[in-house]
């Protein structure tokens, strides 16, 4: 399995580590958690991406987003502890990175890459 520029927080090399071995364990994810990590990285993505957000729509994705990741709770069935337990990551440590990065400059928005996607030579 090929894998993706995704960067949860700045040089912590643990998270990354960490990441990629949940896809390590087996060659095929099953689709829950493929749905898991698409639900995960998502939240990161718009965390990043709106933590600087000027616009009305842009500070309420991240009022949300920053709501669910931080929430301790684990009564629903995605909420942010529940989506770290079940792919095998600490939801404790992924709060720690995503609190050093609100900490730390906004940086510019780099277009993400889909899965799969390659670049073509002309």
């Amino acid at each position: 399995m090929a894998e993706t520029n995704f960067v949860f927080t700045g040089n912590d090399t643990t998270l990354r580590d960490q990441y990629f071995a949940t896809f390590r364990r087996s060659e095929h994810l099953e689709p829950e958690k493929a749905l898991l990590m698409a639900i995960l990285e998502d939240a990161i993505h718009c965390y990043r991406k709106d933590r600087a957000a000027r616009d009305r729509a842009g500070r309420e994705r991240f009022r949300e987003v920053e709501q669910w990741i931080m929430e301790e709770g684990d009564d629903w069935l995605f909420s942010f502890n529940n989506v770290c337990e079940l792919l095998g990551l600490d939801p404790q440590f992924i709060r720690r990175g995503v609190r050093e990065l609100r900490a730390s400059p906004a940086e510019p928005e780099r277009p993400r890459r889909r899965a799969g996607a390659h670049r073509h030579a002309a």
